[in-house]
């Protein structure tokens, strides 16, 4: 038999034009329906890691307000010339707060806010500060913004009227529409005499929609721009802490900031919870995203842990009544609360998560944990689908199987390194098509090892070699969004600063002025605003292979879905060799193709390039029109590209 009979035999038409013309071909079958995309596969995850929240999303801008960040000493805040700083615990504003700043000495007394590196300072701009005060005698304290080295001035207010006992005193500094732009700058509180007592001394620039106790303008805006389907939220290890006492309680973190205590964040520094289960709901709202709630389940980070029994069927109560408070009607009682709270209307709630990565856990308690939050939710809320940590195939899964109840879905996470993200590619291809559902919950393509040990050597950000494997692991997510029905990377957001992150690849950074996307977010913006409803069958032919060690994998990865309503085909397309690759495509079953289409591509020469406070857009997508598109066209992809083209048919 001849070479080309041979050929036609096996690969038919399309494996024969491969096959003469040396280079890949890719083959998008219209004539028979793929299968229908998960409308949630794209979202969000979120916890208090880098300063995500205080220092970051949320836009409180004093650090250390309510003087409780040490016990013993008095972080972030110092005195001017002889003032005394002390920490004194007896008659505080509230019970919750439980201590206030005392300042005492002769003469002229300051005190000094270092802020979260430095305060943004910018023209013709308000700030709102607050704070509670008193004093043995009345007096007044002088308020101001003003650089470093206290040489300049750029806002300043007074307040009047302080007495003996606690009152609240509100004001408003106001920068000059002349003030250049600086985060070289502190916050001071100066007066005559002593002692004075301070307590939740706070100052906001304008946030988001102008809401009090709000978020940071531009850092929601990169995450609206996202147009995420979720938010999986309050984490990750924040969740649990590292004791039971550092838990995330989230009754804790509801109504005025007076009462709420703050807690242990489980990476180093405390939270002061003014980002709490509300504010949660409003950051979603203002996404137009659905929450994925994870409830704690028991399991706390330095392995201790309340087996399946009476005791811990009081956290199981907690997740109702927290499930409660953001679906309840005004006539429950934790509906009534959130009614309260300033929400009249309840939330949609679909997922709840219980617990968090509890395969470490090596009681091998999870399973009877699980079945008792299973059953208490299902019972009430049968429609809730309930996520477990464990009983995947893969991941921690494999170490504790869920046997005794059938999740919805089963919680994976991966940090890989770009090798391995790109040969997870096709790692769901395999997975049973009867379920559990997967919900990819963390997962990031890493270029250093160990992101969370000497982390201000590496990143802050992914660069785009780990852009280029993100997007080759999503194309593999897509094709298989049968079985796998949510994913959302990890972490978030980092503050840039050193001393700011504990975590060396993130998605989103920031400093005191300044946020930027990394390549990696470019790339999951680019998935997540072209997705069909359904996928495309496709087969490919000679593709490239790329090799390391014993292991040979894809060099080049694809995946495309449709709009069932326009006819729109996603075609994504990942090059990540060092020279170009030309792909020839067939499309079957349009009645017709438009001629022209849209390209949207990352690329760049440099794997290791980064996107920084100095060049946020140093790699970032460029859109452009594309022309020849038909039922065979031809499309080269430059060197480490990510490319998705958008076909319009009918």
């Amino acid at each position: 038999m001849s070479l080309l009979s041979r050929a036609l035999l096996v690969s038919g038409s399309l494996g024969l034009v491969a096959l003469l013309n040396a280079q890949p071909s890719i083959t998008l079958d219209l004539t028979k329906p793929g299968h229908k995309v998960s409308p949630m596969l794209y979202g969000l995850m979120t916890e208090e890691i880098n300063h995500s929240y205080d220092g970051g999303l949320y836009g409180e801008l004093i650090q250390n307000r309510a003087f409780k960040d040490n016990g013993r000493t008095t972080p972030h805040w110092s005195g001017l010339g002889e003032t005394k700083l002390t920490l004194d615990h007896e008659h505080p504003v509230t019970p919750e707060l439980g201590v206030s700043l005392k300042i005492e000495g002769a003469g002229p007394l300051g005190v000094v806010n270092d802020g979260y590196w430095g305060f943004p300072i910018r023209p013709s701009t308000s700030y709102r500060c607050s704070l509670y005060a008193r004093c043995e005698a009345a007096k007044s304290l002088e308020i101001s913004l003003e650089s470093a080295d206290g040489t300049k001035v750029y806002a300043s207010g007074s307040v009047p009227g302080v007495e003996s006992g606690w009152k609240k005193f509100d004001l408003l500094l106001r920068t000059s529409r002349t003030e250049a732009t600086t985060s070289d700058a502190r916050f001071v509180i100066r007066t005559t005499g002593g002692p004075v007592w301070l307590s939740l001394v706070s100052v906001f620039p304008a946030t988001y929609g102008d809401h009090p106790n709000g978020f940071r303008p531009d850092v929601l805006r990169l995450l609206q721009d996202m147009k995420p389907a979720f938010l999986r939220f309050p984490g990750g290890n924040y969740l649990e802490g590292n004791t039971f006492r550092d838990r995330f309680e989230w009754k804790r973190t509801l109504g005025p900031l007076e009462k709420r205590p703050g807690h242990q964040a489980p990476w180093g520094y405390r939270s002061s919870d003014g980002l709490g289960l509300l504010e949660y709901m409003n950051w979603i709202e203002d996404m137009g995203a659905r929450p994925v709630l994870a409830v704690f389940a028991g399991y706390v980070l330095n392995h201790d842990v309340i087996d399946s029994n009476t005791e811990l069927q009081g956290f199981v109560n907690d997740a109702l009544d927290e499930i409660e408070y953001l679906t309840g009607g005004p006539n429950t009682k934790w509906g009534a609360k959130r009614v309260a709270d300033g929400h009249p209307k309840p939330f949609t709630l679909d997922y709840v998560e219980v617990g968090n990565e509890d395969g470490f856990d090596d009681s091998g308690s999870y399973e009877k944990r699980f079945v008792q939050f299973y059953d208490a939710i299902k019972k009430k809320y049968p429609k809730i689908n309930v996520i477990s940590t464990t009983g995947g195939k893969d991941w921690l899964g494999l170490k504790f199987p869920i046997r005794l109840r059938k999740p919805d879905l089963v919680d994976e996470h991966y940090y890989s390194s770009t090798w391995e993200m790109m040969a997870m590619a096709t790692k769901y291809d395999s997975y049973d098509r009867k379920g559990p559902r997967i919900f990819v919950g963390e997962w990031a393509a890493q270029d250093v090892p160990e992101p969370w040990t000497r982390v201000n050597e590496k990143g802050p950000t992914p660069n785009l070699n780990c852009a280029i494997a993100d997007a080759a692991f999503m194309t593999g997510m897509e094709r298989n969004s049968d079985i796998v029905e949510m994913s959302c990377y990890a972490p978030l957001l980092v503050n840039v600063n050193p001393g700011g992150r504990q975590w060396a690849v993130n998605l989103i950074g920031y400093d005191t002025l300044s946020s930027f996307g990394s390549p990696s977010y470019y790339a999951q913006k680019m998935f997540m605003a072209n997705l069909g409803d359904w996928t495309v069958r496709t087969a490919a032919s000679g593709m490239p292979t790329q090799s390391q060690g014993n292991q040979t994998i894809d060099a080049l990865f694809h995946s495309a879905t449709i709009d069932s309503k326009t006819g729109t085909i996603f075609l994504k397309v990942v090059n990540p060799q060092a020279t170009a690759q030309a792909v020839d495509f067939r499309v079957v079953g349009a009645k017709s193709i438009r001629s022209n289409g849209t390209q949207i591509q990352l690329a760049g020469e440099d794997l290791k390039s980064m996107n920084t406070i100095a060049e946020p857009m140093k790699i970032s997508p460029k859109t452009s029109n594309v022309s020849e598109l038909s039922e065979r066209f031809t499309r080269t992809f430059p060197a480490h590209s990510v490319t998705v083209l958008k076909i319009e048919t009918r």
